[in-house]
């Protein structure tokens, strides 16, 4: 029985369609460092433009096709001559080329802004896969608005343009319009209907107007597609494109639902999207999935118990898994006892239950005030908490000094040592910080209740 798992391609339009993202253009330069970085990142596809739209981006095309050489470099062109040629003398020094046509073909495009016919459309596409195939042997094409186009005349459209050449049909969600299932639907009817189907790869290019960009993608793959279009951080015109990193992450965590592969190397994800951002000056969202600074972030007291017993608790993927350099313990007002004193004894300071207990009631009171507590707030407050001319606790010490004082002071000489358990191996938190025994039973209970 094959083990052997589907692979899907990883075509990224971060150059191209993400960059027509208001604010997130990008000039000549900047299109040449991002591109370099998702050749590190593993991307099977770069599309590293619009050549015809402007000489800028025609030359950072052939820049890009002269020096970034393991991925297919594609360039966009609409349906006409002057568009393809264009292209075609931006790639035309690439290692692999790809000229990537696209067409309108739902009735509301045709009718109000190509004001051409069914028939006009289909000959316009197969004419300019024709001469695109003529050029470059690597052709794809794209039927924009599919998901509003007739299923009928979609087909039509696909069956012309296969017969002429075209190796890849891109199905584009061009508005973000579709539903999961329904898009799923469409791609088994093409998969079934379109003549010379086997011959091509079949794409999947979704819009998040409706928040549903990843999730169509992902059925699309299910449904036999092979490759798909996404941006990093899922930039792109209004709404955006699916993510890259969503979609990718979400193969990675769940084989047992998607069971197939790609080229990327996750642990290059953070450092592509922290590239975009400095470049495009746009930030992530501090909530966006994988790639955003909350995403691997916790400030709940539960969350945090959980996490620093066993990061899995709350976390489905390691931050080193895409790159991030580790999990957060984010102290403020939903913070527990737990990792308040775990960040205590990362700065050098321990306490017994009933001084940890007076500082925690006054870092709420703060956190209420100032929302996150810093290492330096929490300095101030340990130091403003534990004078030694005005508390019963003992004067807070640096953890070692601490240790081998109580060690001296309670120990007598001619008293034997109580003899110790045997060891366990160290267990390291999310901060690899070795993580204290275990306390007891009921003390676990109160750690978990803290801070709800």
């Amino acid at each position: 029985m094959s083990t052997e798992r589907a692979r899907i391609n990883v075509f990224d339009t971060t150059l191209r369609d993400g960059e027509q993202s208001p604010g997130c253009s990008m000039h000549h330069q900047e299109k040449l460092r991002m591109a370099h970085q998702l050749d590190r990142l593993g991307v099977d596809v770069i599309e590293a433009g619009f050549p015809i739209s402007s000489d800028g981006d025609f030359e950072a095309v052939r820049a890009i096709a002269a020096v970034v050489r393991r991925p297919i470099i594609a360039a966009l062109a609409r349906a006409c001559r002057p568009d393809i040629e264009r292209a075609w003398q931006a790639l035309k020094d690439a290692a692999h080329p790809r000229i990537h046509v696209f067409l309108a073909t739902s009735d509301i495009h045709l009718q109000y802004k190509l004001r051409i016919t069914r028939d006009e459309c289909v000959a316009q596409a197969r004419e300019a896969v024709r001469f695109a195939k003529s050029l470059c042997d690597d052709v794809e094409f794209s039927p924009e608005d599919a998901t509003r186009t007739d299923p009928d005349f979609l087909c039509r459209v696909l069956d012309a343009v296969v017969e002429a050449g075209a190796t890849t049909l891109n199905i584009p969600d061009t508005v973000g319009y579709t539903m999961p299932t329904e898009f799923g639907e469409l791609i088994t009817t093409i998969r079934q209907r379109v003549k010379g189907i086997e011959r091509v790869t079949i794409s999947a290019h979704c819009h998040n107007d409706l928040g549903m960009g990843v999730a169509n993608a992902l059925t699309a793959i299910l449904a036999g597609a092979r490759q798909v279009e996404c941006t990093i951080n899922g930039i792109g015109e209004r709404a955006g494109n699916a993510a890259l990193e969503e979609i990718v992450m979400a193969m990675r965590v769940r084989p047992d639902r998607y069971p197939y592969d790609t080229g990327v190397v996750s642990e290059q994800i953070f450092a592509a999207s922290q590239l975009l951002s400095e470049i495009t000056t746009v930030p992530v969202q501090p909530n966006k999935a994988i790639t955003g600074r909350n995403a691997f972030a916790h400030e709940a007291g539960i969350h945090q118990d959980g996490v620093l017993k066993n990061p899995l608790t709350y976390e489905i993927m390691t931050p080193k898994s895409v790159g991030v350099p580790d999990s957060k313990l984010v102290l403020g007002k939903h913070s527990g006892r737990h990792a308040l004193g775990m960040r205590c004894e990362q700065l050098g300071y321990q306490f017994d239950r009933r001084a940890l207990d007076d500082i925690y009631r006054r870092f709420v009171r703060l956190a209420d005030k100032i929302k996150h507590v810093e290492d330096h707030h929490l300095l101030e407050l340990i130091r403003d908490t534990h004078k030694p001319s005005t508390s019963a606790t003992p004067l807070i010490e640096p953890l070692a000094a601490a240790a081998s004082a109580t060690a001296a002071a309670t120990t007598p000489s001619n008293v034997p040592e109580t003899p110790k358990p045997f060891p366990l191996a160290t267990q390291t938190n999310a901060f690899g910080v070795p993580v204290p025994a275990q306390a007891e039973s009921h003390h676990e209970q109160e750690d978990y209740l803290w801070g709800v």
